[in-house]
């Protein structure tokens, strides 16, 4: 877990949105999400904070580039919803924004 991951958690926290953290959603892949925030109704809402975008971090090379697309394509099949984030817009409060709106 980063510290953009514990601060979006802190935020959410303060602002009364419940969560889960490090959800395994297709079984039996293992991946993981590193959020699923509760939402109304029958909606299914995953949060990803993508890291290391500025120094060529997993997310950005060809081979985890791909396996996102994978991850991601997969949870949108299985109904869920996806926000990806960086930690500049957990920082910045753009990420939970988003996530307000995407409730």
């Amino acid at each position: 877990m980063s510290a953009a991951e514990d601060a979006l958690a802190w935020q959410l926290t303060a602002v009364g949105i419940p969560f889960t953290r490090e959800v395994q959603f297709a079984r039996p892949r293992r991946w993981r999400s590193d959020f699923e925030v509760e939402c109304f109704g029958t909606q299914r809402l995953l949060v990803e904070v993508d890291g290391g975008a500025f120094v060529n971090g997993r997310h950005t090379s060809g081979a985890g580039f791909e396996a996102d697309c994978e991850k991601l394509n997969e949870a949108a099949v299985r109904g869920y919803r996806v926000l990806r984030v960086t930690p500049r817009h957990v920082e910045d409060g753009r990420a939970l924004k988003w996530i307000e709106a995407a409730r």
